[in-house]
């Protein structure tokens, strides 16, 4: 069949130069500021302490109390998570109406309001001002981590569509990296800097905003959504090149041909779809474990580990910086193996990779005074444990979200994926220090359990869909669900039906 050979072929050439800037152009200001966010946050800590009491001092003439202090810091960080999840219900929304460029386009006005907002904040007296620009950066993250995927995999050929959409997650890794630097203090970490260094969030913006529009809008979108056949073939030629652009435009035709008479559905009417139930739980299942497989707790240890290995204090954010390096050398790697070893294998090995690392850091946490040895053998779990996470969960899961769905289905299921991930990641945040408090390290078992659970599901119950297209991702996923469970609802007979 002539489709499948177009991937086959593509697959043997190199990206279009085109297509890279293309990724290049969209990350930037995407899915990278929502991790340079994430970590520049760190390392004024102190300094933005010190300014909310001196502040306070000014306004009611007596220190805030540490309970007070406390909570507005909490808020300050916090609020990135519920702008993150405002962003994420949003994103789906305007990437259907807007389109998905316009959507990264518009929005860069929540991430240059919020840095401008953050960086005249001590000069205002207003440590109100940092707790709306956190929430506008946590927006402009939200319909980032939305939106950027869901482009990245439509403007992408169907051979290299998993390495494009690791895009998404060597970005993230690279905005922690960049952000940890930042904040060294040989650069802006000093007290009198921390506006300026709240403030670079604008950087990544201006970037996106002046590269992106010389690229074209996703094939995808303008085809099926608009109907622009000829923008559509536009665009394919600017992004695949001229001999490839025909394969890709028969695969987008097809998928159009089996949506015929299907509009966009809302959210909620995808649980309805009984279609779309597998795929369903298969994202709220991958996108809740991202947030609860244990990272955070790792991040939240390291600083210990280190401490216990012997690392002077004021070392410390060096070595930080090199789990953010960690991170981002990792993500590259999968990356680059996605194509070849394929997008099942990667996440399910992550998972169980971690399960190990979980037993182990468990052990040499436990035994941390038993030996000298113990520290440093606990840092080197630390590492393998961000090693694997980013081989795998980190960077797979938001390519899945895309290869599930077809067009008129996937805005709404980023929306559900999104929404679902920013409330994990709010829920870990808030029970996270509790279980700390009461399981101390063996909190890592129930990490371990949350792991061996998503490898086992993705072992039995999500297909392979490395080089096929999203049509045949479909048609398979449903057939495997139909013999596994020997469905009589027909819910397989209409396979694009699965629409938003």
């Amino acid at each position: 069949m002539n489709l499948s050979e177009g991937p086959v072929n593509s697959k043997k050439k190199l990206p279009n130069i085109s297509l890279l800037l293309a990724v290049f152009a969209a990350c930037v200001g995407g899915t990278f500021q929502y991790g340079y966010n994430i970590s520049v946050i760190n390392a004024p800590t102190m300094y933005v302490q010190s300014f909310i009491n001196r502040t306070w001092m000014e306004r009611y003439q007596t220190n805030i109390s540490q309970e007070g202090l406390t909570l507005l810091w909490s808020t300050i960080v916090s609020m990135f998570t519920l702008g993150g999840l405002i962003g994420a219900s949003l994103g789906g929304t305007l990437s259907v109406k807007l389109g998905r460029r316009g959507t990264l386009l518009t929005n860069n006005a929540f991430s240059l309001m919020a840095a401008l907002l953050m960086g005249i904040s001590s000069t205002a007296g207003s440590f109100e001002l940092l707790i709306i620009g956190r929430l506008l950066s946590g927006i402009n993250a939200g319909i980032a981590l939305c939106v950027q995927p869901l482009y990245l995999g439509e403007i992408a050929p169907t051979a290299l569509r998993g390495a494009t959409g690791m895009g998404t997650s060597v970005f993230i890794t690279g905005g922690i990296l960049t952000g940890q630097v930042m904040g060294l203090k040989e650069i802006l970490g000093k007290e009198e800097y921390w506006p300026i260094l709240l403030s670079t969030t604008c950087i990544p913006a201006f970037m996106q905003l002046l590269i992106l529009p010389w690229f074209p809008e996703s094939p995808r979108f303008l085809l099926i959504d608009k109907g622009d056949e000829d923008g559509c073939k536009k665009a394919l030629r600017q992004l695949h090149g001229l001999a490839d652009s025909d394969g890709a435009l028969e695969d987008i035709e097809k998928e159009r041909n089996n949506l015929v008479g299907f509009q966009a559905k809302k959210p909620w009417e995808l649980f309805g779809d009984r279609s779309l139930r597998w795929q369903l739980l298969t994202i709220i299942l991958l996108n809740t474990a991202q947030q609860l497989n244990g990272i955070n707790a790792i991040y939240f240890y390291a600083d210990y580990v280190f401490r216990q290995s012997g690392i002077p204090i004021d070392k410390i954010p060096y070595a930080t910086v090199g789990t953010g390096a960690c991170e981002c050398l990792t993500a590259l790697t999968c990356g680059m193996l996605i194509e070849c070893l394929g997008r099942k294998v990667l996440i399910m090995g992550g998972y169980i990779l971690m399960s190990i690392c979980s037993v182990f850091f468990t052990l040499t946490l436990t035994f941390q005074d038993v030996s000298p040895v113990f520290p440093y053998l606990s840092m080197a779990c630390v590492f393998a444990f961000i090693l694997s996470f980013g081989l795998g969960p980190g960077g797979v899961t938001n390519i899945l979200t895309t290869e599930l769905f077809t067009q008129t289905a996937r805005p709404a299921a980023f929306i559900i994926a999104g929404s679902v991930n920013w409330l994990s990641f709010f829920f870990i945040s808030l029970v996270f220090p509790f279980i700390v408090i009461g399981l101390q390290q063996y909190c890592f078992l129930v990490f371990l359990g949350v792991c061996t659970s998503v490898a086992t599901y993705i072992f039995f119950f999500i297909p392979e869909t490395k080089n096929k297209t999203f049509v045949e991702i479909q048609n398979e996923f449903q057939s495997s669900k139909k013999n596994k469970f020997s469905s009589s609802d027909g819910a397989g007979t209409i396979l694009l039906s699965t629409s938003i």
